[in-house]
């Protein structure tokens, strides 16, 4: 069953200089844009989400379909700071939901397993995130005890400095799942893909 009580926030503002060109219209064979494909993973566990885009993103160029929510970070080219807290800011009064999904667009490769796993973990006062052979992963779920925080964020500065300051909250969950740490940055990370099967 999607979570209700857990909201995801799917970060996509970005231009993705090192990638060449816009990856996230970027063709996964079979799975429509590399944005679209992340969002299709989402869709079975999640009620509400929601994609924080840039000021001049058109959502149907990218592939989102209209059943999921866009956020305008205005200032998303000072980094993914400032994206994150303009996602935040805007949930903080539409939405109810106990803990916060962050995800990445590029990674549409996470198990259902995962999801469920880390959404069964999730509470308002918990930090919570996949980690794979040793190495911590997406998505991290705060809990809205951390929110304030994450909306005053800026700059290129993520949620590290929050994560950091509340690792008595935090909860690592070691998953079988490659797909957490298999994010795109290069052209060479979609050829992967489409040579493992994926």
């Amino acid at each position: 069953m999607p979570s209700d009580t857990v909201v995801a926030l799917v970060l996509a503002a970005g231009r993705a200089r090192r990638f060449g060109n816009d990856k996230r219209r970027a063709c996964l064979p079979g799975r429509g844009t590399l944005l679209a494909a992340t969002l299709s993973t989402l869709g079975p566990h999640f009620t509400d989400i929601r994609v924080v885009l840039g000021i001049e993103d058109d959502p149907a160029c990218l592939g989102i379909a209209k059943g999921i929510g866009t956020i305008v970070a205005e200032r998303a080219e000072q980094g993914m700071g400032e994206s994150l807290a303009a996602g935040i800011r805007a949930l903080s009064t539409e939405s109810q939901a106990s803990a916060v999904a962050v995800m990445l667009g590029d990674m549409p490769w996470l198990s259902e397993e995962t999801f469920t796993l880390l959404c069964s973990r999730a509470c308002d006062q918990s930090i919570v995130w996949p980690v794979y052979c040793g190495q911590a992963g997406h998505p991290v779920l705060f809990g809205r005890r951390f929110w304030g925080a994450l909306e005053r964020l800026t700059g290129d500065r993520g949620a590290r400095s929050v994560v950091r300051h509340h690792r008595d909250a935090c909860i690592e969950i070691e998953v079988q799942d490659p797909g957490v740490v298999q994010d795109v940055d290069r052209p060479v990370d979609l050829a992967w893909a489409r040579h493992s099967g994926h």
